[in-house]
């Protein structure tokens, strides 16, 4: 079985360390691409056959939002898991994400306990 390829989208590099920090320490094989914002997580994606989004809500250029519609907006995407990792923690945020095609949604500060549920309940 091949390594998977997870994209993590954080206009902030330390957020993308710690996202892959926590992510390794479930010692799930996998490969990491990253991307500072979501028009660079659009080349990305285009670019490297991933399995899985990590994605930051609050970016310059393109939001994490309207990444996901895009993403969600392509047929070949429509499976994706992407979870959304972002400190926006209000209600309606999250309602928002999984209205518009979010998988799951984990709320910064990143909780390992939580981060670890939320991945390995996602197949990819």
């Amino acid at each position: 079985m091949s390594a998977k390829t997870v994209l993590v989208v954080d206009d902030s590099r330390i957020m993308r360390n710690i996202v892959k920090n926590t992510f390794t320490s479930l010692n799930i094989p996998c490969e990491f691409v990253e991307a500072g914002n979501g028009k660079e997580a659009l080349f990305q994606l285009e670019k490297n056959n991933v399995n899985l989004v990590l994605l930051d809500w609050n970016m310059p250029e393109l939001s994490g939002l309207d990444f996901l519609k895009q993403v969600r907006g392509t047929e070949k995407y429509k499976d994706l898991p992407i979870i959304m990792v972002t400190s926006e923690a209000a209600r309606y945020n999250v309602i928002e994400a999984l209205k518009n095609g979010a998988t799951d949604y984990i709320i910064k500060p990143v909780n390992e306990k939580s981060f670890r549920e939320k991945i390995l309940k996602v197949q990819f």
